[in-house]
């Protein structure tokens, strides 16, 4: 996958992080304003964007009179509250002076979890992107919890490269690039190409983000982990060389390294949080994992966590190691009296797989 087809790319999601769009902990308009002329140019060549924006608590740091981005959870949620509207109406603004429309889509952790949601939001970009509309995608801040503190959007950007069948993912950061080690240290090299993530075994992310941000380093190549395996390029660079990235020009290429999954598979993959657990027999690993078989009750040997029928469950080996991650088909109070015995010993209305082999996705 040449840097070209970035350049090329029908569809491309954009990620810009907060401290690309602040200065001195505030919304600067002159850095937003340059990030959306480059992408205005991008929809006047007919290719289309979905943008996916940090930004909404540092926007609110400034009017509520804050020197640093919060810690606790309720001054964030406070932030984002002023911080979001502010976000969106500059936005708008912004691309006002171009002609082009925008479409607010918050989102949580809990609207890709369920499968309901996944859909919808799917439905509702590609509504926008037919409309001619701009997707401004941004996690609902205001009332998220743990994802507030996850992966500074670098995730759902990866995440919304599939939902979207983006063909290209660029993430914008505060550095031009992946490097061996943290910038500017005595033998930290840049690292133009990255044909493999097994690559980045030996390489430094331990960079944290910055004081406005809530990402890093780590972040960002897991969401490039992410989108590679599902066959979508990606760049990191500097939201300064924007332009240039988006030409494929400036900046790390991630390689693509896989095909693109089914959206159910993916979904279950990527954008589940598992209930519980199941764990299985070593015959029942390799039924599942080398054979591509139905988990059935004779293979497992105990069930962990409080579930329900048809919420996602991730498949534990012996040694304690998640294998695979299905749908279950029973709810965990169920379990205990079926476990161990093969299929035919059990009553006719508990003769089925505890989770069906099209609704398992290995690990």
């Amino acid at each position: 996958m040449s840097r070209q087809a970035v350049a090329t790319a029908r569809r491309t999601v954009v990620k810009v992080g907060s401290s690309s769009l602040t200065s001195r902990g505030q919304l600067d308009p002159h850095r937003l304003d340059a990030i959306v002329d480059v992408l205005a140019a991008r929809v006047a060549a007919a290719q289309q964007v979905v943008l996916v924006s940090s930004g909404a608590i540092a926007a609110g740091i400034g009017p509520l009179g804050l020197r640093t981005r919060p810690r606790d959870l309720a001054t964030q949620q406070a932030a984002a509250s002023v911080g979001q509207l502010l976000l969106a109406e500059r936005y708008a603004a912004s691309f006002a002076r171009h002609g082009l429309t925008v479409g607010q889509v918050l989102l949580t952790a809990d609207d890709l979890h369920r499968r309901g949601h996944y859909r919808n939001a799917d439905r509702t970009l590609e509504r926008l992107l037919a409309l001619g509309v701009i997707p401004i995608v941004n996690e609902n801040d205001t009332v998220a919890t743990h994802e507030i503190r996850f992966g500074d959007n670098d995730r759902l950007a990866a995440l919304v490269s599939h939902l979207v069948h983006a063909d290209a993912l660029v993430l914008l950061t505060d550095v031009d690039g992946l490097y061996t080690g943290k910038p500017g240290r005595p033998g930290a090299e840049f690292i133009a190409e990255v044909l493999s993530m097994a690559e980045l075994a030996d390489v430094d992310v331990s960079r944290s983000g910055s004081h406005v941000g809530s990402g890093g380093m780590t972040t960002k190549i897991d969401a490039a982990a992410i989108a590679t395996s599902e066959g979508i390029p990606v760049v990191l660079s500097s939201a300064a060389r924007i332009a240039e990235a988006l030409q494929g020009a400036s900046g790390t290429l991630f390689h693509a390294g896989g095909d693109r999954s089914a959206s159910r598979l993916f979904w279950l993959r990527h954008a589940t949080t598992p209930r519980g657990s199941l764990v299985l027999d070593a015959g029942a690993v390799a039924a599942v994992v080398e054979r591509r078989m139905s988990l059935l009750p004779a293979g497992v040997t105990g069930v962990r966590g409080d579930f329900y029928s048809g919420e996602p469950v991730d498949l534990v080996g012996p040694d304690g190691v998640a294998v695979a991650r299905g749908l279950v088909g029973y709810d965990a109070a169920d379990l205990p009296p079926l476990l161990g015995h093969k299929t035919g010993e059990l009553p006719a209305e508990f003769r089925r797989e505890l989770v069906h082999r099209d609704d398992l996705v290995l690990l």
